[in-house]
């Protein structure tokens, strides 16, 4: 593999705080970031258009949409007829997607193989967050042995990574990690519900972990509420 292909990754962009701030790492890493979204089935295109703006805004080579609708399989209540909570309770939330990370990880890693990149960047913490198994670090160290066995190019010993940058950061680790990239969090789109306007509920764990990171930090709330 030459430099310049291995200076390729790609980036798992969501719209959201956590996905922006890792395109922003990976840019100052000196990686050339092809964006990956996932249109999913999710109850609203908001966080999509929020991925296009930001893929954008932080210099994206390019910015790709793939569909997968798990709205045919259900199970959660971002992809069925389930209510999203005000706030967590115990266990897994009713917001988990089952598999949403796996598939969107094997996506990536498909497009990197096509690429010829090496290097795969998701935006999962297990500090501020929901509980979901697929975000810890248990599951990305699986999830990385699994690329360099089940494709060509682990396979011929190219050494695929699977980078997880915020994994042990705070939210309010990742805000300020967002400020000092330059990150316009004002573009981003985090809530569970938000409206076509991407404006925010307030009300549910992604809203309310988002919140309290902002002010952890002490730094200023951009988010726009319905």
């Amino acid at each position: 593999m030459s430099d310049i292909a291995s200076r390729k990754a790609v980036v798992l962009v969501s719209g959201g705080m956590d996905s922006a701030v890792t395109v922003a790492i990976a840019r100052e890493q000196g990686f050339q970031v092809h964006a990956l979204s996932v249109a999913y089935g999710q109850r609203h295109g908001s966080e999509l258009e929020a991925a296009e703006r930001v893929a954008g805004a932080l210099g994206a080579a390019e910015h790709k949409t793939v569909q997968v609708d798990l709205r045919r399989i259900g199970g959660s209540a971002l992809t069925a007829d389930i209510a999203v909570p005000e706030q967590g309770g115990e266990g897994i939330p009713v917001t988990y997607v089952p598999a949403r990370n796996t598939i969107m990880l094997s996506i990536a890693l498909g497009w990197a193989e096509v690429l010829g990149a090496a290097d795969i960047f998701c935006g999962v913490n297990a500090v501020d967050y929901s509980g979901y198994p697929d975000c810890r670090p248990d599951f990305i160290e699986a999830f990385e042995r699994l690329a360099n066995v089940a494709t060509k190019a682990g396979i011929e010993g190219v050494g695929l990574r699977i980078h997880a940058p915020l994994m042990r950061m705070s939210k309010a680790d990742i805000a300020r990690e967002g400020q000092r990239l330059g990150v316009d969090f004002a573009q981003t789109v985090s809530c569970y519900q938000a409206d076509a306007q991407g404006r925010a509920c307030g009300h549910c764990d992604a809203c309310r972990l988002r919140a309290e990171g902002f002010r952890a930090a002490g730094l200023p709330d951009p988010t726009r509420y319905a």
